[in-house]
């Protein structure tokens, strides 16, 4: 379920905001493949299915900024910002990758609004997310984004 603000005004009073989790999302060997045919990253713990049964993990998984990657989309659907020109991803406080994604696992963003800053022009948001494998005992990924919000 999707947030919606209108502003920037709107954006600073959610500073603290718990926005709650997306919608789960399947990480299929597909979308491992075609993530490595991306990045020129073929490693055989990622796209070799019948090696990896025979690797740490038993079966393919996914590449740790794969799962990454899939922050922007997923925090889509949490917060939909009206009434500004701009929408910058400025990067990274933190990251780590705690636990492997096997392939088709499904993955989700819960996320808070950790902070609403300015800065010329906008608003710097910080936000706390941790994209959780569903039936996984740890997440696959915990992290800090940066994004900026121009009016």
């Amino acid at each position: 379920m999707s947030l919606t603000v209108n502003g920037l005004d709107e954006l600073r009073r959610l500073a603290g905001h718990h926005l709650g989790a997306s919608a789960w999302v399947r990480v299929s060997q597909g979308r491992i493949n075609t993530f490595a045919d991306a990045t020129d990253d073929h490693q055989w713990i990622h796209t070799e299915p019948e090696r990896a049964k025979d690797g740490p993990f038993g079966v393919p998984v996914a590449h740790g900024f794969l799962t990454l990657s899939l922050f922007i989309p997923l925090f889509s659907e949490l917060l939909e910002v009206r009434g500004v020109t701009t929408k910058v991803n400025y990067g990274l406080n933190r990251v780590r990758f705690p636990a492997p994604v096997p392939v088709e696992s499904r993955l989700r963003l819960v996320a808070d609004l950790a902070s609403v800053e300015d800065v010329p022009g906008g608003v710097q948001l910080a936000v706390d997310g941790s994209i959780e494998i569903e039936g996984g005992q740890k997440p696959a990924a915990v992290l800090q984004s940066l994004t900026r919000f121009y009016a």
